[in-house]
């Protein structure tokens, strides 16, 4: 193998690893109280108390925040459940 086909693989599977991570992404609304958020990042997405708090704030001052990162079936469980509880939320991919 040469060393052209050898960094071709390798960044053929660098871009197959990358399209497979998720982010499950918060949005602001304006709506509910940051306690009822917290509460929300802590039982859905086992956030520690600090953690929870920060996604909160970030989500309130930038209108968005990456609250969890995973495979697609763990977060879409995660998003139906912040759902429930009327939290606009989205599953995405970064490349």
């Amino acid at each position: 193998m040469t060393t052209r086909e050898t960094k071709k693989s390798s960044s053929e599977n660098k871009n197959e690893q990358v399209t497979n991570e998720y982010f499950l992404v918060l949005y602001n609304d304006e709506v509910h109280s940051f306690d009822y958020v917290i509460d929300a990042l802590i039982d859905i997405c086992d956030h520690d108390f600090e953690q929870a708090v920060q996604c909160t704030v970030i989500t309130h001052h930038k209108g968005r925040c990456d609250i969890r990162k995973g495979d697609f079936k763990s977060l879409k469980q995660m998003k139906d459940d912040l759902t429930k509880r009327e939290l606009s939320s989205t599953i995405i991919t970064k490349a």
